[in-house]
């Protein structure tokens, strides 16, 4: 049996065993979703074209798009032509494969070209259920990635958490220095930061800094231990507070105050409850970044870098974006889909032995298909 077989729907299954008995047709489907995405297909089409070649059969895929274009809701992206048979029992997993990173590569796009010169770290993989979704996600933010570096020079991408998904990053390791967990077991930030570099004496750092709730206290104690690693750009400071309290030294007025100094447009240009929590709210917020950068550069370490995580999807990029906020590097795994029915693409045939035919409400699909055939 099939390895897909038993994850397929078992009407498809049923399905083929009938055409199989009945007679055979030609088929042409058309793959759709219904909302705004960029173009992934690249794993679904890679799964397709090995069952099919390992059933010694032959489809035709005729793509409306390159990899990392805009489709609108409801535009055909491909059309798979082939025996019913060969086709009919692949839906359910094809579709699983092509809708997910299509939606996470649009979000990723987008919050790239929103911060273009910011680096982003992938760490969606202790957000997705199992390696496949890892996967797909990867992919996807390396496609949005690509993009945004092609249209508007955006460093997007750099890497992954994960050594399994970092090929898609153009890497062969991923990317990290340290967990909470580390921290609480060396139990002081410093001596956290000390351990790594011992044992690691040859690669950058990024120091976690809220663990105790003092993120400027343990910041600063850390660049001045590394004062040499801090003059030379190898050390990085990593907000991740949690969104139950305030970076130390910060609350409401300071926050504002802040971005009166830094960013005064930001204040002035928000338009939801949301957009001002990312702007002066607990947790990691823009006024928060630019405390934290303002305390480093007054005292002498202008070359410390800052890292930020937490909640990093488009909405909060481009908040930062409008606040133009100073970090250097952005951990996320924010661009998986916020709604897991934001990622069902539809398959339908429009298409039997070269005869239009579709159900009702999707004739859409067969507008200009001899064009497109």
């Amino acid at each position: 049996m099939e390895k897909h077989i038993p994850y397929t729907d078992s009407y498809f299954i049923r399905t083929r065993k009938i055409i199989q008995e009945k007679g055979d047709a030609d088929v042409t489907y058309a793959i759709f979703m219904r909302r705004p995405v960029t173009y992934a297909p690249r794993i679904a089409l890679n799964w397709l074209n090995q069952i099919i070649s390992d059933r010694k059969e032959t489809v035709q895929i005729r793509e409306n798009f390159n990899e990392g274009s805009w489709v609108g809701a409801g535009e055909p992206m491909l059309y798979i032509s082939g025996r019913m048979s060969s086709l009919v029992d692949l839906e359910t997993l094809f579709l699983q494969k092509l809708g997910p990173p299509c939606v996470a590569a649009y979000n990723a796009y987008n919050m790239c070209i929103d911060m273009k010169s910011t680096n982003f770290i992938a760490m969606d993989a202790r957000h997705c259920a199992g390696s496949e979704m890892s996967n797909l996600m990867s992919y996807g933010a390396s496609v949005g990635s690509e993009k945004a570096k092609r249209k508007v020079r955006a460093k997007g991408f750099i890497g992954c958490a994960a050594d399994a998904t970092s090929h898609f990053f153009g890497q062969e390791k991923g990317i990290g220095s340290m967990p909470h967990a580390l921290i609480g077991y060396a139990g002081s930030t410093l001596k956290a930061a000390q351990m790594f570099h011992e044992i690691f004496p040859d690669e950058p750092i990024t120091i976690l800094i809220d663990y105790f709730g003092k993120e400027i206290t343990d910041g600063l104690e850390v660049c001045n231990y590394f004062n040499q690693l801090s003059k030379t750009g190898k050390l990085s400071l990593r907000l991740d507070t949690h969104g139950g309290r305030y970076v130390e030294g910060l609350d409401v007025p300071e926050s504002y105050a802040v971005l009166e100094r830094r960013a005064p447009e930001a204040l002035r240009g928000y338009r939801t409850d949301n957009e001002l929590k990312n702007l002066i709210g607990s947790g990691v917020s823009a006024a928060s970044v630019w405390y934290l950068r303002e305390t480093l550069d007054n005292k002498g370490f202008n070359n410390v870098k800052i890292t930020c995580s937490s909640g990093f999807g488009p909405e909060k990029c481009r908040v930062f974006s409008l606040a133009s906020t100073p970090v250097d590097t952005i951990g996320t795994g924010s661009f998986l889909p916020d709604s897991w029915s934001d990622t069902y693409a539809t398959a339908d045939i429009i298409e039997y032995n070269g005869k239009p035919l579709v159900k009702v409400g999707r004739e859409f699909l067969n507008k200009n298909i001899k064009h497109k055939l």
